[in-house]
């Protein structure tokens, strides 16, 4: 087991580390289209629209926009293509990224953590849906942070500062936590620890990526950390 020491903060990504974003965008949209054949095409629809709109504002083609906005036009698309005209049915699809549901060992795993370390959550969400997504998921943190307070997207650095703005320490103090190994090479450039944790909806690391620990789920991240 790796161990992983001289942490005095830990870090967590929310989206795809700790909650099922494409199965949640899923539910939302078979809610919306019950006699949909094509969830997953539209699903992965919805996610290259936020991906793309997130790159653009981080180029400076267009203003930050929070991602409440981003789903809104991202559940306009799903609308337009499947031909949903009920404004009440997309103005609850547009919410679609506040009800996704925990992994299994995420609740937990943040409660054991949180008995040792402070435990932080850092999302792209923005500061709303953060707050929903949350209180939907029975996520706990210490402090919860959106990038909207930076008015950027990770792995924008001025993210990740806000993080270790709050927690008052050394980068190197501070562990990010993230199923994405493009969040982790972020934090990394500010100087932070790192550690990829696998989920079925990830980014796994590349072969020269260089992260401190590698787990298969927040039971054995927990074992590592708090091993003394």
């Amino acid at each position: 087991m790796t161990e992983i020491r001289d942490i005095d903060v830990v870090v967590f990504d929310i989206l795809g580390t700790l909650v099922d974003e494409p199965d949640g965008i899923g539910a939302a949209i078979r809610e919306a289209l019950p006699d949909a054949d094509n969830t997953a095409e539209l699903v992965a629809l919805w996610q290259k629209h936020v991906e793309a709109e997130q790159k653009s504002i981080a180029r400076g083609e267009r203003p930050y926009a929070s991602t409440e906005v981003i789903d809104a036009e991202a559940a306009q698309m799903i609308a337009d293509r499947a031909g949903l005209a009920d404004p009440d049915v997309l103005s609850r699809l547009a919410t679609a990224g506040q009800r996704l549901a925990p992994w299994d060992d995420s609740i937990a795993g943040l409660e054991r953590l949180a008995w040792h370390f402070p435990v932080v959550g850092l999302s792209n969400a923005g500061m709303a849906a953060l707050l929903q997504l949350n209180a939907f998921a029975g996520l706990r943190f210490h402090q919860a942070l959106s990038s909207e307070l930076a008015g950027a997207y990770k792995p924008s650095p001025e993210v990740y500062r806000l993080a270790l703005d709050a927690a008052g320490r050394a980068p190197e103090r501070v562990l990010m936590v993230a199923a994405h190994a493009w969040d982790l090479r972020g934090a990394q450039a500010v100087g932070m620890r790192t550690a990829y944790v696998a989920r079925p909806v990830g980014d796994p690391p590349k072969d020269d990526d260089a992260f401190d620990g590698h787990f298969e789920g927040l039971d054995a991240l927990t074992a590592a950390l708090v091993a003394r």
